[in-house]
């Protein structure tokens, strides 16, 4: 899937498909040690009670938001985005819906944090419009690595060990995209690290999941309640 420059909101797959790549991205790399740092300095790839998060410490960082059901909201910077220093100002908030987390957004528009905002609501992303001529709002470098699935695919490969028989990395991203993923699945293919990275933490990639709300189990919780 490509992403234009600057993206287009048709540019984004489902919000519950870009939530669930990302998610599971986050919760094979989960650590105890990484959980406990709570709302302290953290870099990668991660995900706590309010929403995932895409920061690398350097050029990009990115967070997405549940907003009530089949609500999502995306936002970020990466350093190629021009809208915050476009003149005339563009309102990054034009024509947003009344649920967006205004205080968050207008807080970091203040500080010149934020470099777009996307959100998704009856199965259809938006955004605010932008002036002719903008070359970028960095929404490719920033989400490309969610956006297309065959690089999350790869990645996710590089942790899921295939030869065990059974459902693939491929089946276990399909599973986790509908929402309906048996964590003790992923559990059980998940591949031995390599000595000089992180070793592996099944309880808190387990945790991980359950707050994506990725397994079989969330899935039929949440649809209980609706």
């Amino acid at each position: 899937m490509t992403i234009h420059r600057p993206g287009l909101p048709q540019d984004l797959p489902r919000g519950e498909a870009l939530w669930a790549r990302w998610a599971l991205l986050a919760a094979v790399r989960a650590t105890t040690e990484e959980e406990e740092r709570g709302s302290g300095y953290r870099t990668g790839l991660w995900i706590d009670a309010e929403r995932l998060h895409h920061d690398d410490s350097g050029c990009t960082w990115w967070t997405m938001s549940r907003m009530g059901e089949g609500r999502y909201v995306l936002y970020g910077e990466d350093e190629s985005s021009g809208v915050k220093w476009n003149e005339p100002p563009i309102d990054m908030l034009a024509g947003g819906p009344d649920w967006l987390p205004y205080d968050e957004l207008r807080d970091r528009l203040t500080g010149y944090e934020l470099g777009c905002v996307y959100w998704y609501e009856n199965g259809v992303w938006a955004r605010a419009p932008y002036p002719d001529g903008l070359r970028d709002d960095g929404l490719d470098c920033g989400m490309s690595g969610f956006v297309e699935r065959g690089r999350v695919l790869g990645e996710l490969s590089d942790y899921v060990d295939d030869t065990v028989g059974g459902v693939d990395a491929d089946g276990l991203l399909a599973d986790a995209e509908a929402h309906r993923l048996e964590a003790g699945l992923l559990l059980e293919r998940l591949r031995p690290t390599d000595p000089d990275d992180e070793p592996l933490d099944p309880p808190a990639v387990a945790r991980a999941l359950a707050l994506a709300g990725l397994t079989r189990a969330e899935a039929c919780g949440s649809a209980a309640g609706t």
